[in-house]
């Protein structure tokens, strides 16, 4: 067993600025758990053209709002208590709430090294 807080995650590689918000990667592969766990920010404003082409996510909004938007056009309000699944390795937009950053909890399978990055100026969006 382990405790580990986002204050800690903060002094390691573990703590990412993606772009447009930032990622608290608090379990990772090396944790030998199997999948990665993130406190994720999205912050107010933005979209990124995300896609995991390598790994299935599902994000539990925790506080704030956002929408994410798949390819066919379907926009999906998010707000805390909804989950989105991505379970296809679907590309998507991702977008902060006008006035309010969405907070999530970020569930990656399998899991993340931890010091992954989007690069978010390729306009075909972010993958890895």
């Amino acid at each position: 067993m382990f405790v580990r807080s986002r204050a800690d995650v903060e002094r390691t590689e573990n703590f990412v600025e993606w772009g447009a918000g930032t990622s608290h990667r608090l379990l990772t592969k090396k944790d030998s758990m199997g999948f990665t766990v993130c406190h994720t920010v999205v912050r107010a404003g933005t979209e990124s053209l995300l896609e995991y082409r390598n790994h299935l996510e599902a994000c539990y909004c925790i506080a704030g709002e956002g929408e994410v938007e798949d390819m066919e056009g379907n926009v999906f309000s998010i707000k805390e208590g909804d989950i989105y699944v991505l379970d296809k390795h679907d590309k998507h937009f991702l977008r902060g709430g006008r006035s309010q950053d969405l907070i999530l909890v970020s569930i990656f399978n399998p899991p993340l090294r931890g010091d992954e990055r989007h690069s978010l100026d390729d306009s075909s969006g972010s993958s890895y």
